[in-house]
Formats: C-alpha cells, sequence, structure tokens
C-alpha cells in the first residue's frame, strides 16, 4: 500500500524536525517535503503535489488561512492545522475549518515546546485520518442560504424556549431530547444543521465534539452567532432548557442527571473512552438513564467509532430516533459507519438533511 505523503509547515525550524521525526517514525507515513513560511509552502505544493499538509497558522510571506485558502482554490487536498491554544488560535482554527481544514492538532503550550511530544499519536491519527477525507467535500462548505428559514415545527406549541425541562410522568406525549455527536469535521457539519432548527424547538439539545479545551468555547459562539436557538458550552449543574443547545466543554465528559423534576448538565472528569473525554458514548450512556423522554440521536463525520456502543444502550433503554450522516456528505465516515453497522438507525440522511430529519420526530 502506497504510504501518505506529507509535506510539513512551519517557520520554526525546531516544530518542523520536531513534526518530521513524528511523522517519519510511522510506516505508512512518508515526509516529502518542508516549508518554512507561507510563500514555500504554496512553491512546495504545487510542486510535489503532496496527500496530505500539516499546516501551522501563524507564518511569515502569507499566513495558514491564505495558504489554505489558495490549496482549497487550486487542487483541494486534506490539511491538518496546528494551532496555539489561546482564544485567538481557537478562532483562528475554527475559520480555517470553515475554509476547508479536515481537523487540527492543538500545540499544548507555546509553538516552541517539547510539550508537543503529548500530541505525538494524536497527530499521526489524524494526518492517517485526514488521508481519507472525502475530498468532493472539502472545500464544498456554505453557511445556510439567507432565504433557508429554520424549519417549522410540526405542531404549534405555547411553551416558551426558554422554559425549563419539567418531565412529565404521566402525559401522554413524552418529552423530548436531541443529542449530536461528532469529530473530524464535525464544526462544519454542526454549522449546516444547527441554524436550521427553529428558536421555538421546544427541546434541550446535547452536542459532543471531539475538540480540546479551550476551542469549544470558541465554536459555541460561533455557533450562536449563526443559529436562531441559543448555543452556549455547557455548565457543571445548569438545568436544561428549551431552545439551547449545550457544546460539552473540551476535557469533559458530559452527562445528565435529575434535579428533581428536572434534567441538569453534570460535567465529569472520568477516564477518557475510546482515547476521548469528551466522549459521545458516555453521553449516550447517560441519556439513556432518563426515563420518561423520546430520544433523538444524531452522529455525523468523524473518526472512529465512538457513539455506536452508546447508541446500542439508547435503543435498550426507551424510545430512540437514530439518525447518521450519509458517507456522501461525511468528511471522515468512521463514527456514521460505525453506527449504522450496530442496525440501530433508523435514517440515514446527508448533512443538508439532518436538521428536517431531527424535525420530523419532534
Amino acid at each position: 500500500m502506497a504510504k501518505v505523503r506529507v509535506l510539513i509547515v512551519d517557520d520554526s525550524a525546531f516544530m518542523r524536525k520536531l513534526i518530521n521525526d513524528f511523522l517519519s517514525e510511522h510506516p505508512k507515513i512518508e515526509v516529502i517535503g518542508l516549508a518554512r513560511n507561507g510563500e514555500d509552502a504554496v512553491k512546495k505544493f504545487r510542486e510535489m503535489r503532496p496527500d496530505v499538509i500539516t499546516l501551522d497558522i501563524e507564518m511569515p510571506k502569507l499566513n495558514g488561512l491564505e495558504v489554505l485558502k489558495i490549496i482549497m482554490q487550486e487542487r483541494p487536498i486534506p490539511v491538518v492545522m496546528l494551532s496555539s491554544m489561546t482564544k485567538e488560535g481557537a478562532d483562528t482554527t475554527l475559520q480555517a475549518i470553515q475554509a476547508g481544514a479536515v481537523d487540527f492538532v492543538a500545540k499544548p503550550s507555546g509553538s516552541i515546546s517539547v510539550d508537543l511530544h503529548k500530541v505525538k499519536t494524536e497527530l499521526i491519527q489524524k494526518v492517517l485520518s485526514a488521508s481519507k477525507a472525502n475530498l468532493a467535500k472539502l472545500n464544498t462548505y456554505h453557511k445556510p442560504r439567507a432565504d433557508r428559514k429554520p424549519l417549522p415545527l410540526a405542531t404549534e406549541t405555547e411553551t416558551k424556549p426558554s422554559e425549563v425541562l419539567y418531565s412529565r410522568r404521566f402525559h401522554k406525549e413524552p418529552k423530548k431530547i436531541v443529542c449530536i455527536g461528532t469529530s473530524t469535521g464535525g464544526p462544519r457539519a454542526l454549522q449546516q444543521v444547527l441554524p436550521l432548527l427553529p428558536k421555538d424547538i421546544g427541546v434541550p439539545v446535547l452536542v459532543v465534539q471531539h475538540m480540546p479545551p479551550g476551542f469549544t468555547k470558541s465554536l459555541a459562539s460561533r455557533l450562536d452567532s449563526l443559529c436562531q436557538i441559543t448555543v452556549k458550552e455547557a455548565e457543571d449543574g445548569e438545568l436544561l432548557q428549551k431552545g439551547t443547545a449545550y457544546i460539552a466543554p473540551g476535557g469533559y465528559h458530559l452527562e445528565v442527571k435529575g434535579v428533581g423534576p428536572a434534567l441538569a448538565i453534570s460535567l465529569s472528569l472520568s477516564p477518557p473512552r475510546n482515547g476521548h473525554r469528551l466522549s459521545v458514548d458516555v453521553m449516550f450512556e447517560s441519556v439513556s438513564l432518563v426515563k420518561n423522554y423520546l430520544k433523538i440521536a444524531v452522529i455525523m463525520t468523524g473518526m472512529g467509532a465512538d457513539g455506536a456502543k452508546g447508541l446500542v444502550e439508547l435503543k435498550k433503554n426507551g424510545i430512540v430516533k437514530a439518525i447518521a450522516e450519509s458517507q456522501e456528505t461525511s468528511i471522515v465516515f468512521g463514527m456514521p459507519k460505525a453506527a449504522i453497522a450496530t442496525n440501530m438507525v433508523d435514517e440515514v440522511a446527508n448533512v443538508d438533511h439532518i436538521a428536517e430529519t431531527i424535525m420530523n420526530y419532534i
């Protein structure tokens, strides 16, 4: 099998060598070039035609975003960004993902740091995963059109979106909760789903997006600016509100617990699951224990199989409708494929139809 040919782009000689050493150790990866700035990166991209590029954001002579836009215009290929763990770094990384980057790796502390050894495994995994990304979707993202308004509810409701969600034990129709899990390609997918949910949706939405601490807050802020529903980073102990989407904070598992008749967020530092903390499986398993609710579970683009085991647990406990993103629109068809393989998925949908599918169940 041919090796994945990688071009490394970073203005730090130390970082170029470190990343080169990391990637070169893997038998399925071949580093074919090193670029020291943005102009050098564009030149070598054109000459060497790599399979994957690792791209630093802050560089002289064209920054990472500018280089990325050129790549996406000329010959879209998978790009993994390297980002600093600052608010500015997180915001720029989300811009890069919207512009076509497949994924990113956060530098633990500063641009020159031996702490990067901590993310060696993550870097290798994401480069290999990026090499299998759906190229047709890398540069096809568009914000929901201005003329495409949030979907209407199937029936009118008199309850206010901000009303605290209470379980009614003997209510004829069960309360509902939406749970979304995603990883690689997820930020763009979420920007195509959440803005189409109406303000008066009348249910809470829980979201687990694999991201490190700091980045999930920027993601929540960005999504909130695009959506009619409220989008925020989840906080431990807060009561679930209708019409609000809660983004699990990086580094914590997101669970729910009963507080009297209400449901509340519970953030946990229990061990990682499938290499992840935050984990879709943990969220699904926690929600599976909630009684008298219709649960709508959504698994979208992402590498690995997180969410599949949790979906099985959800289906064992109560009424569950499960939606998986199609291979056609997934950047990486790992998590949806694993979910579909459980035979627990009710509907497979393209990303631009997932919001509509959710609303059909509400």
